[in-house]
Order: C-alpha cells, then structure tokens, then sequence
C-alpha cells in the first residue's frame, strides 16, 4: 500500500505535504511544533489536521504489520495461496483482515472440529458443491458410517456434515461481511428495563426500539449504561428470515440440488447459532466505538473552548467555595494570582451568618481593593450568591461577580501537586484559591486537573479511557502551545504540557529557575538538566521571557529564525527595542515602502496599502500586491513566506494571546432564582456544556437551563457545536418550568414562545 499517496487522496492534499508531513513526524517532532515552526514543509496543516494524519498513519501501519502477521500464520500452516495472500495485502480495514484469517484461526473444540476428526469433511464438500441432482443426503451419507469414528448411522454423518459446513459459513469473509452490513442498515437496537416498575432515569427506555442506523450516539452511550447498571437489557433484532434468505443466495447455486433441503436448514443453523450472536457482538461493539468517538470529539471540543477562555486580568479577588455546615472557604488573591489572606463565613445553613459575612467581606473588599468576586457553582452557590449580590448593592463601589465552574476543584486541592504548592494551607482553602485562579487564568490552572475531571461532556467516564486520555492531552498541549508560557512564572504542570517537555524536565526547569534566578534568555534553557538541543528546538519557541536581554525571546518568533528576524528588522530600519515597546505597527507599511509594486495603471508608486486598495478599486488588488513585496523579502532572508508573515505578525503585536478573541467573561451584579423564572422571559447566558442532544447554559439559577437541539437554530444542525461553544454569551428564551425537577427549558430560535415539551 502507498501510505503517501491514500493518505493524500483522503485528506485531498498533495502527497509532497504528505510526505513531508510523515518525514518531520518520523524524525520525532511534536505536532504543535510542526504545526507553528514548519509550515513550508506541511503546507500550512493545522495542529487538527496533522493529528488527524498522525493517527490515521498510525492506523495504516499498524494495519501492515497485521496483514503480514496473518500472512505469516496462515502460511505456517500450509494453506496460504496467492490469491488469498492477495486478498490479505488489498484490505482497507482491519477488520477484513480478520475476517479473511477467521477460517485458519485457532479454535476451541466445536461440533464442527469434532465432525472434522470423525471424517466427514469429504462429506460436507460433497453437499456444498451440490452436483447431484438424484438420491438422497442420507445416501451419500451411507458410505460414511464408521462405529469406530462414532458415525452409527447416515442421519448423524449428515448432522456432523451441516455442522461442518455451518462453520465453514459462518468463516466466510464475504457472507460475514454481508451479515454485518445487513445488520447494520436494518437491524434494531431493541431496550426493555429489567423491572419496569422501577423509578430510575432509564424509564425511557424500558420500551425502546430505533433503527441501528439511526440510533444517535448518545442515546447507545445511555443504553450500555443502563445495561451495565443492570437496569435494561438490551439486544440487536433483526428480520431473521430475511438474513437467512441473503445467506442462501450466497451458498446456494443449485436450487435442483437434492442437497439443497438440508443447506436451508444448515444455512439457518448457521445464521442463528453462530452468525446472529457474533454479528450483535460486532455491532454494538462498532456501535459503542462510534458513539465514544464522538463523544470524546465533543469532550475535546468543549475542552478547548474552556481552555482557552479569556483571562480576566487586573482582577483583585475574592474566591468563595460555597458549602453549608463548614461554612465557604474565601480566599483572596491579587492581579498575579498571589494569596493575600483566607478565612471561612457562614451565610448558609445552619447558621445563616448573614451579617457576619457581609461584615468579612466588606472588610476584605476595602483592605485589599477587590473588584471581582468569584463563586465556585457547586452545593450552596446560589445561597452564596444572593448574599454576595446583597453585599454588593449595599456596599457599594466597583465590584462585579461571576460563577466559576468547580469542576475538578476538589480533584486538584487534594492531589499531590496542590500539596506540593500549597503544603501549609487547608485542603478546601486550596480549592478556594484554585477558582479565583481559574478567572485570572484558566488555562494555567485547568492544566493542573486531570482533564476529565473538568466535566464538559457526557458519558466521560463510560468511554474508552485511554483513548479520551490521549485525545484530552493533545487537546491541553495544542491550547499551551498555541498561547505560549512565560518561562519564569509557568508552573512545573503547564510546563509539562509544552512542545517537548515532559513533566520532569519541567520540574528541572523549575529547579533551575528558584536555583539561578529568573532566565534571562531562551538559549539558558540549554543550561538546564535533561534538557538537550533537540528538545530545546522543540520548546523554545513555545516559552516567553517579557523582560530578558533579547526582545525576540518574548515572542513566538522560534530561535532559529533570529537570524533572518534582525536581518529583516535591519532592512526596514526598526530597532529591536520597538518589540519591547509594544511592537512595530508600521512593519507592514515599510515592507510596502521597499518591495511594493509600481501601481500600473497610474505609473506611481502607492505607499499606502488602504490607498492602492481605494485606486484599484479592488480590495484583493492591495493584498495581492503585498504578497508580491513579502514574496520579494522572504526570497531577500532565505526563509519561506509563511515563516516571514508569522514573524511579521509577532513584531507587529509581540506576545498577542490568541484567547483575546473568545467570548469575554459574564459579570453581574445581580441574582435570579427559580422562582424568579417565567415562560416566555429573555435572558442572557453563558454557555456551560455541549452535549449531542443540545446545551446547558447558566442563567443565573440553580440548575443550568438546556437548550434542546431543536431549539439552538432555525436552520438544521446536525451538532449543537455547530452553533453553540462552551463559554458563549446567547440570549435565551424560558419556554418550560419543571418545578418539580428544577428544570429549565430555553431556545435560542427567535419568534413567539412554544410550549415546553
């Protein structure tokens, strides 16, 4: 198989982007590198894509290897002929391979091997190549009986002959591939509870029934729950006689055959016995691979989207972890995350301090100048909060609050890493302390918790994990790299999760630093243990130093393109010192000074990008004109034109942060509770998970509202993510009131309200 050349055709790239592609991965590269440092080789692949290469390789090798593992078995035993082999070597898929190695796997005594030592294959080649179209099966059978093989009679060699050939159907690559296609277009993913008396949040599905073609994947992921949890019980039908049928066009060649009575009934056997089972096994299988796919795909999506929230900087606060009987732990922490005081209140039950925690408060808010107030969303955060938005009020002055996702919180203050950073203070203060860092910076301190403890997707803890695992990890290294990290403030754990390094080389990092000071430039990374020059051309260009000896080391401009970057610099008469100043503006416009194209139709020379574009009269005409003149520089610096525009871009806004664009943080001052709530209200919300069927979104209540997939957009989605991200700010509608529940119906669709379903 030509890897390059499929890997090509199903990407739709050009097999040298392939190729180039596979070379930097096989020399050991990460991909967030890749992806940044060597868009000339790949072709300008995102960090998506080329992970996406990197497990379908994976796959294909893997693949290879297999085919000519069964190769090697099946010749072993003799029976390997070139047009098998051929077979083998053009599957596409894994499971083919399989299939065509099933006949010569190794078995457990059956009927079939019993048969088999007692000689009746002869016989059951007689029945399959049904040529006789006189006499009998239990004729041709007669010659067979040996009381020493325990054959006494005709009809028990015929049995021992359907036995054999009901294997023999059953390991057909071709009939089992036609079974499990037919089981999968038609069949029915039948759901029944194992007491249909019981209350449970199964109920739904104690009388279920949808077409395995249809059946969505987070309704499969409920269904094995609700298996596992021995609540349902759950089965693949299909339409038997119709699958018996599509065997029989497939055994059968010879209708006048006087065999032909009992290969129907072998045929039934077969499917029934051997291939129904089997082929259930395979599709609730296929279907649960499925169904985790997406959901790990959704999981990681919501991750990202959570990762990279915003920062909220210059933030002065206080981080309440809401609780009853021990009270809410407070924390309270400047603009660079350091703890400045913590102490505990009581505004909920049983005491209902109210005044005395107004009182802490107030006297915290004036102390240490607070503007922000944080509150974790889990038990009695909204009992935190009404006091908390009634302090506010009376109290006065510029302080706005928000509700933090805890999520994972108390995963991280009791985790080993939390005792190593925080030794001398309380496990809940911790946690306190972790939420309030969460605003300043969330991904800094999300990468401390494992990430499926963050709690965006559904089902996470009933899927695959190694594979949620790994898909998680490059979800974290993707976002850190993406944002970058300041070498002299990053913590061992979002060190660990840069291009390159692992967590003890982080660590080294991190002892180096409290050993010899703040690093002062990117190539004293090579004076750190365990820390090489291949590792180094990894990393370096990930890692930021705001203030060092050289102003490139505070951008992502990586330490090989130095070179090119003051020649460059040099050319258009910029002093490095304007990196430090917040960047060069006008690089753009002196490039266009230098290299611009003369104007053809006034013969002038255009300085001004905006004025070429207003002569032209074509928008695009400008930027064509500009790709000529960076074309003409990066020819000048021996150095691809993607590389020179990335350099351009971090000259032009050194140390930019790419979540500057996300949707900004909810602040209010304010407080809503259910009972506040009516059908037919418009409010505004942050969105706080994706999930297959819709999204939950904060409102300001208890319990997130959900937003049914029906009812996000007036056009048709297939996915709540094609409209809606984690952390979006959407204006919603209330259109049904679960009192009972505490649930809230919402749509996003505009027009009159719709009763709740």
């Amino acid at each position: 198989m030509d890897m390059t050349a499929r890997l090509a055709e199903e990407f739709a790239l050009k097999p040298s982007q392939v190729e180039q592609t596979v070379k930097l991965i096989d020399e050991g590269n990460t991909i967030p590198f890749i992806a940044r440092y060597r868009k000339e080789a790949t072709g300008g692949l995102s960090d998506v894509t080329l992970r996406e290469i990197d497990e379908r390789l994976a796959y294909m090798r893997s693949l290879e290897e297999r085919k000519e593992e069964v190769i090697r078995l099946i010749e072993e035993q003799g029976k390997l002929t070139e047009a098998l082999e051929e077979e083998i070597r053009q599957a596409q898929v894994l499971q083919r391979v399989e299939d065509l190695y099933k006949p010569y796997k190794k078995k457990k005594a059956t009927r079939a091997s019993k048969a088999r030592e007692r000689g009746l294959e002869p016989l059951a080649l007689v029945f399959l190549a049904q040529e006789k179209e006189e006499g009998s099966p239990e004729a041709e059978a007669g010659a067979f009986i040996d009381p020493e093989k325990e054959v006494n009679t005709a009809e028990e060699a015929v049995k021992g002959a359907c036995d054999i050939i009901a294997e023999m159907i059953s390991d057909n690559a071709d009939i089992t591939a036609a079974v499990r296609d037919k089981t999968a277009q038609k069949g029915i993913v039948a759901a029944e509870g194992t007491d249909p008396g019981e209350k449970t949040v199964y109920e739904m599905y104690y009388d279920y029934r949808e077409e395995v073609s249809k059946i969505p994947n987070h309704r499969i992921l409920a269904v094995n729950r609700g298996e596992k949890e021995k609540k349902l019980k759950v089965k693949i039908e299909t339409d038997t006689e119709a699958m018996e049928r599509l065997i029989e066009s497939m055994v059968i060649t010879n209708e006048a055959s006087v065999f032909t009575g009992v290969l129907k009934d072998t045929v039934s056997d077969a499917y029934r016995r051997l291939m129904a089972p089997s082929a259930e096994r395979e599709i609730r299988n296929l279907l649960t691979e499925r169904a985790e796919e997406e959901a790990v795909k959704v999981f990681a999506k919501n991750t990202e989207k959570l990762l990279m929230a915003p920062p909220v900087k210059g933030a002065r606060i206080i981080s309440i972890d809401p609780g009853y009987r021990t009270g809410c732990k407070v924390a309270v922490i400047n603009e660079t995350g350091k703890l400045l005081a913590y102490t505990t209140v009581y505004p909920t039950k049983p005491r209902e301090d109210v005044e005395g925690t107004e009182k802490t408060l107030a006297k915290l808010a004036d102390r240490f100048r607070i503007n922000t107030i944080v509150i974790g969303n889990g038990t009695a955060s909204r009992e935190t909060e009404e006091v908390v938005a009634d302090f506010i009020e009376k109290h006065g002055g510029d302080i706005s609050y928000t509700i933090v996702n805890e999520a994972g919180a108390s995963v991280y203050s009791a985790s080993k890493l939390a005792a190593e950073e925080y030794p001398d203070l309380d496990v809940t203060v911790r946690g306190a302390l972790s939420l309030g860092r969460r605003l300043q910076d969330p991904l800094a301190e999300l990468v401390k918790i494992p990430t499926k403890s963050i709690g965006v997707g559904q089902y996470q803890h009933d899927i695959n994990q190694s594979l949620l695992e790994k898909t998680l990890d490059n979800v974290v290294e993707d976002c850190v790299n993406r944002v970058g990290v300041d070498i002299n403030t990053a913590s061992p754990s979002l060190l660990s999760h840069v291009a390159g390094i692992n967590m003890s080389t982080a660590r080294s990092i991190v002892a180096y630093r409290e050993e010899n000071g703040p690093f002062k430039e990117r190539k004293e990374l090579k004076k750190v243990p365990k820390l090489g020059e291949k590792t180094f051309a990894q990393c370096a260009g990930f890692m930021r130093i705001g203030d060092g000896k050289e102003p490139l080391d505070s951008t992502a401009v990586h330490p090989e393109s130095y070179k090119a970057a003051e020649a460059m610099l040099k050319k258009l008469g910029i002093e490095k010192n304007e990196i430090k100043s917040g960047g060069a503006a006008d690089i753009e416009e002196k490039i266009w000074e230098i290299y611009g194209q003369e104007e053809k139709r006034t013969g002038k020379r255009i300085k001004d990008l905006a004025a070429l574009a207003e002569i032209s009269g074509e928008k695009g005409k400008g930027k064509r004109n500009m790709a000529v003149a960076e074309k003409k520089l990066s020819r000048e610096l021996d150095i691809g034109v993607p590389t020179l525009k990335d350099i351009i871009e971090e000259i032009k806004k050194p140390g930019r942060d790419p979540r500057d664009g996300a949707p900004p943080v909810v602040f209010r001052k304010d407080v809503r509770s259910f009972e506040d709530l009516r059908v037919g209200m418009e409010l505004e919300g942050t969105v706080r998970n994706v999930v297959d069927f819709g999204a939950f979104v904060d409102i300001g209540v208890k319990n997130d509202g959900l937003v049914h997939i029906s009812e996000i957009s007036e056009r048709y989605i297939k996915h709540p993510s094609e409209a809606v991200s984690v952390g979006d700010t959407v204006k919603v509608r209330i259109i049904s009131l679960d009192e009972e529940r505490q649930k809230t119906g919402l749509t996003m669709k505009t027009g009159k309200s719709k009763k709740g379903r």
